[in-house]
């Protein structure tokens, strides 16, 4: 009985180790107000280990019975698809730019935290949860291996759609890169474009706004 007792308070434990490792991974996503937060990490990292205890221990009795041939490893494998659905649901994207990718893979690695402390691998699971966090915040700033980018649009009206090809070779000239065009006609038969550019590191909204108007041809800007 004491053996017993002992068996389900080291599973409790196992949970509750695994879901102090998905707070810590979670207060870091929260602090940079992303879209999962100490609640859902925590949520995915107790649900993946209990899920993982119940796949190791909750058919011992069915084990025993004769002609029964089961494999408790495809339990815990379908944790891992199953948080996949999860973490499409935080992933959003606007026009290039797509946010929540590396939420989602850090809920994804949550489950993987809550598996291996649900297995008793608590060394594995309790580093797995100190290299997550260490790379969320460390690598989350600019560095030296990470290229800046400056994204913005602006939106002009060009006399005609002849104009926007020699605009865009002065913009590359100037290293600004054209990343998407949206261009439709207006009413006083001009052309209405909206451009997403890519700024060269040093470059200001400023300094591309006087390329552009310097160009031949371009009515009106706004940025």
């Amino acid at each position: 009985m004491e053996a017993i007792f002992i068996k389900y308070v080291e599973m409790l434990l196992r949970v509750v180790i695994a879901t102090a490792c998905g707070v810590i991974i979670g207060y870091e996503r929260e602090n940079r107000n992303k879209e999962a937060g100490v609640r859902t990490h925590a949520i995915v990292a107790m649900g993946a280990a209990l899920i993982m205890i119940v796949s190791k221990y909750g058919f011992v009795d069915v084990l025993k019975l004769q002609n029964y041939v089961l494999d408790p490893s495809r339990i815990a494998a379908q944790i891992v698809s199953g948080v996949g659905f999860l973490g499409v649901g935080i992933i959003f994207r606007d026009n290039r730019s797509v946010s929540g990718l590396t939420t989602a893979a850090g809920l994804w690695a949550t489950a993987g935290v809550g598996m291996a402390v649900g297995s008793g691998m608590y060394f594995i699971g309790i580093t797995a949860t100190i290299l997550i966090v260490c790379v969320q915040f460390l690598l989350h700033r600019q560095t030296v291996l990470k290229k800046a980018h400056n994204y913005n649009k602006m939106v002009m009206v060009l006399e005609d759609s002849s104009v926007l090809k020699p605009l865009q070779d002065k913009l590359l000239s100037k290293n600004i890169e054209v990343e998407q065009i949206e261009a439709s006609p207006t009413d006083d038969l001009c052309y209405r474009v909206e451009l997403l550019m890519l700024y060269p590191k040093g470059c200001g909204s400023m300094e591309v706004s006087q390329i552009i108007l310097g160009c031949k041809g371009v009515k009106y800007l706004k940025s």
